[in-house]
Formats: structure tokens, C-alpha cells, sequence
């Protein structure tokens, strides 16, 4: 999981450093090129934890389902508070290039 979080850092670091090197003196000074990359992080950090929140939530709410049928009313809801959180990144996103 270390090398994975290490690749990503590394490329987005990488595709900055490719933007700035490309981008004219104006926009880089404005920030309207960063406000891109900031909008891209809040996305992606927010899914890649939805993502894991998800899978280690479903995999006990099934397991806890497999043993007790009852508990799927009180167990699912559960899940989808996890998928909010994905939901919240775009917001963040969204409010990061409207203003």
C-alpha cells in the first residue's frame, strides 16, 4: 500500500512540475492552474478513502449479515455513510474551481 501511495505522489508531483514548466508566467501567478490540481486531490483523496472505508465496512456488514439476517436494516446504512464521503470530495472540488 506504501509503494502505491509513493507512486501517486510521485506522478502528481511530477504532472505539477510539467504544468508549471509549461504554463505562461500569468496563470501560474494567478493560481488558476492550482486551483485544478487542488480540485483533482480533494477527488481523488476522497474516493481513494470512500473506497477503503467501503470495502472494510461491506466486508463486516456482509459478515454480520451471513450470521444474524436482522442486522442488514442497521448494517447497510453504515455503507452508505461511507460512500458520502466520495460525494463531499466533489463538493469540495466543485466549490475549489467555481471560486
Amino acid at each position: 500500500m506504501k509503494k502505491r501511495i509513493f507512486a501517486f505522489v510521485t506522478v502528481l508531483f511530477a504532472s505539477i512540475a510539467c504544468a508549471f514548466a509549461e504554463g505562461d508566467a500569468a496563470a501560474v501567478a494567478s493560481g488558476s492552474a492550482l486551483k485544478y490540481f487542488a480540485a483533482a486531490i480533494a477527488v481523488a483523496v476522497a474516493c481513494i478513502a470512500g473506497g477503503m472505508a467501503v470495502g472494510k465496512i461491506g466486508a463486516a456488514a456482509m459478515g454480520a449479515m451471513s450470521e444474524n439476517a436482522e442486522l442488514s436494516g442497521k448494517a447497510l446504512p453504515f455503507v452508505g455513510l461511507a460512500e458520502g464521503i466520495c460525494l463531499w470530495g466533489f463538493l469540495v472540488a466543485l466549490l475549489i474551481i467555481i471560486m
